[in-house]
């Protein structure tokens, strides 16, 4: 393996996967393409795939790819974990990026990220675009409003998530800017990132993991920027909207759960009297779930006593059991 070095440093990616090969095959191709100078290894934590992704890694020889298959579904949160863990453990990178399996930078992504010193920061968040172009909104890098006037009087008056996310003017801008959070999807983090935040709650499962991970990392005084000129692609699938509704329905409980956990690192004594405006409109999605309202209030209301509580360490499983399809989907 080569040990050449770049102005950033050694780089290793961690990309989490589970049931997606076609993804995961686009992505892991593009990420071994790259010379290694840019990019030192590739670890794929496989979340218990069930369909033919185990075989398919099995059936590569690079000397940068390490797999890691996991015996049960871990959640995009388990992953991640576990993915960083054995990568640091493993390689002892200066960076590490992270992306899931339908996720990947462009050709050029990784060549930009090396080209400056990134040292200023101990996290850089990549511009993330749909394949057609498109601002992926999910991604959409963000400042915690409790902690900056401007976005909160922005987000209260009538701005919403265009609030305390960045604007789209950014993603043209000339210069990076500094944010508080950001996905796991085109993330850069330093060892001096890792050794402030440590790692990922694996707890967590799905939803939040990321927000969270990095409103710590910036607690803990590790700055993060947003840069426009590295650019990542996310085959992600919107939803239509007019429906709101959770498919399945056990998917309810991980994300209001997990935003109560953000909420309240993020507003500190400001929590409770957000909680108040909050909940409310948990509570009137239920209209959204004709024939399972009972079932979306009885997940929500467990997912405020848990959140409430941080309660995390509540076997998947168990939330699947309780849901009206009774099935374990991919994640």
């Amino acid at each position: 393996m080569t040990t050449n070095m770049t102005r950033a440093g050694r780089l290793v990616a961690v990309l989490v996967t589970q049931n997606r090969r076609a993804e995961l095959e686009t992505t892991l191709t593009r990420l071994l393409q790259t010379p290694p100078a840019q990019l030192a290894a590739v670890v794929v934590v496989d979340n218990a795939s069930d369909d033919d992704t185990a075989a398919w890694l099995a059936s590569h020889d690079s000397d940068r790819l390490v797999v890691h298959r996991c015996g049960r579904n871990l959640g995009g949160a388990g992953g991640f974990e576990t993915g960083m863990r054995l990568a640091v453990a493993r390689f002892d990178p200066d960076w590490l990026v992270l992306m899931d399996d339908d996720a990947r930078p462009m050709p050029d992504a990784l060549a930009r990220f090396h080209a400056r010193d990134r040292t200023d920061h101990a996290a850089w968040a990549a511009a993330v675009y749909h394949p057609d172009g498109r601002i992926c909104d999910i991604n959409r890098p963000s400042v915690n409003p409790f902690w900056h006037r401007r976005a909160f009087l922005r987000t209260a008056f009538g701005h919403g998530r265009d609030g305390f996310h960045i604007p789209e003017s950014a993603y043209d801008a000339p210069e990076p800017q500094p944010i508080d959070a950001a996905s796991f999807v085109g993330l850069f983090v330093a060892r001096r990132g890792v050794a402030l935040a440590g790692y990922p709650d694996g707890n967590l499962f799905l939803y939040g993991e990321d927000v969270l991970y990095t409103l710590r990392l910036t607690e803990a005084g590790g700055s993060i920027a947003f840069d426009p000129d590295i650019t990542f692609e996310h085959a992600y699938s919107t939803v239509d909207s007019a429906q709101r509704r959770f498919r399945p329905l056990w998917k309810s409980y991980y994300l209001h759960r997990n935003l109560l956990l953000v909420y309240r690192r993020a507003a500190g004594p400001m929590f409770w009297p957000a909680l108040l405006v909050i909940l409310p409109r948990w509570i009137a999605r239920t209209r959204h779930h004709r024939g399972d309202r009972a079932a979306y209030l009885r997940f929500l209301w467990r997912a405020v006593a848990d959140g409430l509580r941080a309660r995390t360490g509540v076997a998947h499983d168990e939330i699947v059991a309780a849901s009206p399809e009774r099935r374990t989907p991919a994640e």
